[in-house]
């Protein structure tokens, strides 16, 4: 038990070295290339400057971390064949699955930790980068929104989602085709799930009989509506971004679920935070079992570059089937969720395999 334990040990140390080495080097690359190329178009503030910098460096992991979890578990194991310790552990009757077990589960953890942070606003980053470059701000303003909540129709003269506030609302009211009141506020604030109308106004449409022909107007100073109606889901789902957190996308498909409304890229924005980060542990499991575990008969840089290429090539056929889904091209389902089920499948026939 003792000896499994330190060459668990041993192994977690080398592979998590080798993953904080290329994990570092990508960022930083990443964010070197970023900053070179947008230099001239950052604000003068130094503040902001720097919060583009963070920002741009929290996007990249998206593209970064699956990549050094991948490469990360080939450095380690040709590092282990290069130096013939891989031989010495299937000699003292380590297996396969031994070896490879530790570095699975810390792969794991870490793309559980990655899905964690798709929870938070983390999943904003890109756009707020992306706000500091065009708008000198981290917060944009949206302008002239128009949608449809449930019965009625919204118009919002001004939204903030970062500040989650909103100025020059309109509500009317429909029912069966009819419209029954307007709901006028100056400016509103979200709070816990419910946006709070300011300084309101609400006007009553007369009925067609003499007794109720009069226009009824009524002024409320705060109004508790629109339950659920998130900024953040106001601001993507009017101008069709694919960018939500995890919450935000659950409570967009809740909310819309019900009006007949086609939720599938909000589906595969889902999928894409929660599905498709998968697929780096599992790959690192296939490609493990189809390494060798002598240099005798192989150049181990022909070898390992060709492992790289076969890593790279399936990452990009799986984001390409991820912007498809997201476009609407295919359902996420078929691009996303069925090729992590596939790669599930066949790392459990490998690991079963070699027992």
């Amino acid at each position: 038990m003792i000896r499994v334990k330190i060459f668990q040990r041993y192994l977690l140390s080398s592979y998590i070295k080798n993953f904080l080495i290329l994990f570092l080097a990508l960022e930083f690359f990443y964010l070197g290339i970023d900053l070179l190329q947008y230099f001239k178009k950052l604000p003068d503030s130094a503040n902001l400057q720097i919060l583009y910098a963070l920002y741009t460096f929290l996007n990249a992991i998206n593209y970064t971390l699956p990549i050094s979890i991948i490469l990360a578990m080939i450095m380690t194991k040709f590092y282990l064949i290069r130096t013939n310790e891989i031989i010495a552990l299937y000699a003292s009757g380590i297996s396969k699955n031994q070896v490879i077990k530790p570095i699975f589960l810390i792969s794991l953890f870490i793309t559980f930790i990655y899905i964690m942070l798709n929870f938070t606003n983390f999943t904003y980053s890109r756009e707020y980068a992306h706000n500091i470059l065009t708008h000198s701000s981290v917060s944009n303003s949206s302008k002239n929104l128009f949608l449809k909540y449930n019965n009625s129709y919204i118009y919002i003269q001004k939204l903030n989602p970062l500040k989650k506030s909103a100025e020059g609302i309109k509500i009317f009211d429909i029912k069966n085709g009819d419209l029954r009141a307007i709901t006028d506020a100056k400016n509103a604030n979200f709070l816990k799930d419910y946006w709070i109308l300011n300084d309101v106004t609400v006007v009553y449409k007369p009925s067609l009989t003499l007794e109720n022909a009069k226009l009824k107007m009524k002024h409320i100073k705060h109004l508790k509506t629109l339950k659920e109606f998130k900024p953040k889901i106001i601001e993507n789902i009017y101008d069709g971004k694919n960018s939500f957190s995890i919450t935000d996308a659950f409570g967009a498909i809740k909310l819309f679920l019900s009006q007949n409304v086609n939720i599938q890229k909000i589906r595969a924005s889902l999928f894409l935070m929660v599905l498709f980060p998968l697929f780096a542990p599992l790959l690192n499991l296939i490609l493990f079992y189809y390494m060798p575990i002598s240099n005798r008969f192989f150049d181990l840089a022909i070898l390992s570059s060709f492992f790289v290429f076969v890593s790279l090539a399936t990452w990009a056929v799986l984001f390409m089937l991820v912007k498809m889904s997201l476009n609407g091209v295919i359902l996420p389902e078929v691009g996303i969720a069925m090729p992590i089920f596939l790669l599930s499948l066949f790392s459990i026939y490998l690991y079963i395999k070699n027992k």
